[in-house]
């Protein structure tokens, strides 16, 4: 599994790409990096993974996800802020699923040098 092409999009197998975070091994380095870990994660079903990347102030306490949604794509189309210099950041991305597609613009900070995931606005 590790050396299939990562979900997130990236060209990296999943093992360099998103599974070295999955896994604990290292800190996304940026929101979109992070957005992108988090998409992979619903792919996976790592309801764990979404949980510790998620604001302790807005984090629910579980996640349910559904094994029975198939994500076939993640599509980035705008950041601002979340490189290493900023403190907070905004991740615009549409993922599609058999079926439909999910836009979200999601806000992310940094908690203890870590980027995580506070909350996302639904744009019609």
């Amino acid at each position: 599994m590790a050396d299939r092409p990562c979900p997130c999009g990236l060209p990296e197998a999943y093992g360099a790409c998103c599974g070295r975070f999955h896994a604990g091994a290292a800190a996304a380095p940026t929101a979109e990096r992070l957005m992108r870990s988090r998409y992979c994660a619903f792919v996976r079903l790592d309801a764990g993974y979404l949980l510790r990347t998620w604001h302790p102030r807005t984090r629910p306490e579980r996640v349910d996800l559904d094994p029975g949604t198939r994500w076939t794509g993640l599509e980035i189309l705008e950041t601002a802020g979340g490189s290493a210099f900023h403190s907070t950041g905004t991740v615009a991305f549409r993922a599609s699923y058999r079926g439909g597609s999910l836009h979200e613009r999601s806000r992310f900070e940094r908690v203890d040098g870590a980027w995580v995931y506070v909350d996302g606005e639904f744009p019609q």
